[in-house]
């Protein structure tokens, strides 16, 4: 990992990141922005009163053809931007701590770290039908640090990654310390 070191003897236990259909969601509106200026001309020749203005959006003329590369390549930026965000959007679950690497732009990336002998509740949340049908939630850790409580949204599986880090808790609390 070049995001942050992993101490002598510490172990990746699991990786996670959102689920992919929250991906797939946010790619959407880029798909729909894709077909939009292709769309436009078939759909002013539909209406009598509009059709003539469907020929000023004649893919041979050269200012249409600027216009079209400039908007597909405005319309590709965001989505390689949501790409971006959705790949280098980790959560990692070592034996020692949880590691969060959040991607909000470009050039702005935060890395926060957790150890688990800090943790003091880990809960678990789905809600709604979509998200129980999908296995989607949130997971709360709750912490005796600076940060209070440790969020990871769209997480697949919850349940597991919880179970999860809460086999590791237990095991770093020692056999006569309980949560």
């Amino acid at each position: 990992m070049k995001e942050f070191e992993l101490e002598p003897g510490e172990q990746v236990v699991a990786e996670a990141r959102k689920h992919w259909i929250l991906f797939a969601a946010t790619l959407l509106p880029y798909a729909i922005l894709l077909v939009i200026p292709f769309a436009i001309p078939g759909l002013l020749r539909l209406s009598p009163i509009l059709a003539p203005y469907a020929s000023y959006l004649d893919i041979r003329e050269p200012f249409v053809r600027l216009s079209l590369g400039i908007w597909l390549l405005t319309v590709w930026t965001g989505a390689f931007s949501a790409f971006t965000r959705y790949y280098l959007n980790l959560w990692v679950l070592t034996d020692r701590r949880i590691v969060e690497i959040k991607q909000r732009s470009y050039f702005n990336r935060r890395v926060s770290s957790l150890l688990l002998n800090r943790v003091q509740d880990v809960t678990s949340e789905v809600a709604g039908v979509l998200s129980s049908l999908l296995d989607i939630g949130t997971i709360h850790v709750q912490t005796a640090g600076e940060e209070e409580e440790f969020l990871m949204a769209g997480m697949p599986r919850p349940m597991h990654m919880r179970d999860l880090i809460l086999k590791y808790v237990s095991e770093k609390a020692g056999p006569n310390t309980s949560l």
